[in-house]
């Protein structure tokens, strides 16, 4: 760990811990944690209930179908996580939140500590969300059993803009979303694989023409996927 203690630590509470293993043994994840500059740490939701059979989940009240979340084992694990992380900013992740993009990213990435809620079932009990959560987020317009799955995709996106996490910091000025368009085309060697050739300007050394050529690029590429983005990004610019 460094001397100043990680940059951004994580409290994720959820119902199946296990999930979160591997993801987390791998890849940059991986080397910011053994540089310590980030610090994750996942809890069993069933720790904070009372009955023995560890009951985190009951029938709606006015009926209806499948099982919501109940709100006291989330209140105290929450709380529990809060006394000890003062100041923590407390997200659920469930299919209502807003939709999480790079920009979210960027804004969480200032935060020093976060406390993700992985919702499940149904939802969760109304009173959670009125009364313990900060903010909420889905990754897309899309249903996954639970609130695991997207709240890996927020700590990876948000481990990689932590500094020192990466080791060329440029390389992010350049992706995708970061500008409000999608990204250039990329080429390495080979200059020519099965008699596809790299474009010739980015073999031209001029630096103007190539910055002119990928700017080009993610304007096409972008109106060709994601207009969406493309609107966005002229009301920024």
């Amino acid at each position: 760990m460094s001397k100043t203690g990680p940059l951004l630590t994580f409290d994720i509470l959820t119902l199946f811990p296990e999930m979160f293993v591997g993801p987390f043994r791998e890849s940059m994840i991986r080397l910011a944690k053994k540089k310590g500059l980030v610090k994750i740490q996942v809890h069993n939701l069933r720790r904070f209930t009372l009955d023995r059979h560890k009951t985190c989940d009951d029938k709606p009240f006015g009926g209806g179908p499948g099982m919501v979340m109940m709100a006291e084992p989330l209140f105290k694990g929450i709380e529990f996580l809060k006394a000890r992380r003062p100041g923590a900013k407390v997200i659920l992740l469930a299919p209502q939140g807003k939709k999480y993009n790079q920009r979210e990213a960027w804004q969480l990435s200032r935060e020093s500590h976060l406390i993700l809620v992985c919702g499940h079932y149904e939802e969760v009990d109304e009173r959670v969300r009125e009364h313990l959560i900060d903010a909420e987020y889905s990754i897309g317009d899309f249903i996954t059993t639970g609130g695991e799955l997207p709240a890996m995709c927020l700590v990876d996106s948000l481990v990689r803009l932590v500094p020192g996490v990466v080791g060329n910091k440029d390389s992010i000025q350049h992706e995708s979303f970061q500008n409000g368009l999608l990204d250039h085309p990329h080429y390495t060697r080979p200059r020519v694989f099965r008699g596809f050739s790299v474009p010739e300007v980015l073999l031209s050394g001029d630096h103007k023409k190539v910055e002119a050529w990928r700017k080009e690029q993610a304007l096409r590429r972008t109106q060709e996927r994601r207009p969406d983005l493309l609107k966005e990004h002229r009301k920024d610019h």
